[in-house]
């Protein structure tokens, strides 16, 4: 249980939220190159979104910058706090490793602030500090108990073998992966990760996040994954070196995006590229388990080279009866021609939506890159759809409010 915070230490961290809006990434980008001097460390972040310029410098800083300006009203940094312990799930990330980033953290303040951090200020921040890793910790332990306690669960790395690999269209390629040892898997929630640790063809090790694209099951995982020519190695070792047979790391399934045990309302699922793969296994979990279900499966491409999975759906669609699945292609091909390849040229959009699905009685799912989710995510809210009906998912650090 986590100590509460001195009033002193509350005063002081308010007083700081100046110094941290001004120098925030600063004192971020200095903490990640202290923290990643040491070579374990280092080794258990994803570094795709790090280095010079990173969005997780940022992401991080405006985190730090929401804690300080919360700090008399935590409750609202509620979903922060569950998101992030389930990225620490999926990264392995253990209560022995909390010293190293706090040393790393106060040491930046000191370095950035100079004489502005002042002995009393930075002992204020390391009891802030200590006092969420706390809360972290203890959810975490909640989190690995349950994973645990569930038929086919395991807390850290285990081997999974690639039995299958579907080429879904020409940049999405889904794989189906098995436990090596012929036990069961955990039924993961529709919507949730898995995080692999990757060794790549030069020897580097890199960690990803792939969202399962299968319904919930007790034998197998399925991810789809989009060949990213211009990405740091994850996606491409999957498309051009893994094969049937590669043994992958992963650890258990994870993240606080997901299908309700019991739907309350309609759902429209919207999705654009590859951020279709939870959407599908939402889709399939409907599919099995709420055949009355009112469902809207809106999904965006750029043409049918890049749709994948589109056969899958609208067969599920069909087999349930009660689901409408409507894509748009932005950029159509020669070949696409609406009523045949797609329903719509250009992109989803708020009014399309208020027209076509139950918009003011219906919980939306979102998935995409982040121009997707800033049009729709955004427009949903302005459009005042309550937050408490708006839920996404997207991978890579949130250093920018999406609904802003």
């Amino acid at each position: 249980m986590a100590t509460p915070l001195s009033q002193q230490t509350i005063e002081l961290v308010k007083q700081s939220v100046p110094a941290l809006a001004a120098h925030g990434s600063d004192i971020t980008k200095r903490m990640y190159i202290r923290l990643f001097e040491d070579e374990h460390i280092k080794s258990l972040f994803n570094h795709a979104n790090q280095g010079e310029g990173g969005s997780q410098v940022h992401a991080l800083a405006a985190a730090i910058l929401a804690y300080a300006e919360n700090i008399e009203n935590l409750g609202v940094l509620a979903p922060v706090v569950e998101r992030i312990a389930h990225k620490h799930i999926g990264y392995h990330i253990l209560p022995e490793h909390y010293p190293y980033v706090a040393n790393a953290l106060l040491a930046a303040i000191k370095d950035v602030l100079g004489d502005g951090a002042t002995p009393a200020l930075l002992e204020a921040w390391a009891e802030a500090y200590w006092f969420l890793a706390d809360i972290l910790k203890e959810r975490e332990a909640n989190i690995r108990t349950s994973i645990e306690s569930q038929g086919g669960g395991w807390n850290g790395w285990r081997e999974f073998r690639i039995s299958e690999k579907v080429r879904e269209s020409d940049v999405v390629t889904s794989f189906i992966l098995r436990p090596v040892d012929g036990g069961r898997v955990l039924r993961h929630r529709p919507g949730q990760y898995l995080t692999f640790r990757l060794t790549l063809a030069d020897g580097q090790k890199v960690k990803r996040n792939y969202s399962i694209s299968c319904g919930p099951n007790n034998e197998l995982y399925r991810i789809s994954v989009k060949r990213e020519e211009k990405g740091q190695g994850g996606s491409l070792y999957l498309h051009d070196s893994a094969k049937i047979g590669t043994i992958l790391e992963v650890t258990p399934p994870a993240g606080d995006f997901y299908l309700p045990e019991e739907p309350q309302r309609s759902v429209v699922l919207l999705s654009g590229g590859v951020g279709l793969t939870p959407m599908v296994s939402m889709l399939e979990a409907i599919t099995k388990e709420y055949p009355e279900l009112d469902t809207h499966f809106v999904h965006g491409a750029l043409n049918s080279s890049t749709h994948a999975m589109d056969r899958h759906v609208r067969s599920l669609a069909m087999a349930h009866g009660h689901v409408a699945v409507q894509t748009f292609y932005s950029e159509p091909g020669q070949e696409d021609a609406i009523g045949l390849s797609h329903d719509h040229d250009g992109y989803i959009t708020i009014d399309w939506l208020k027209e076509n699905t139950p918009f003011n009685a219906a919980d939306f799912y979102l998935c995409g890159p982040k121009p997707f989710l800033r049009a729709l995510v955004g427009g949903l809210s302005g459009a005042g759809i309550s937050a408490d009906r708006i839920h996404y998912e997207f991978f890579g650090p949130s250093d920018e409010l999406i609904a802003a």
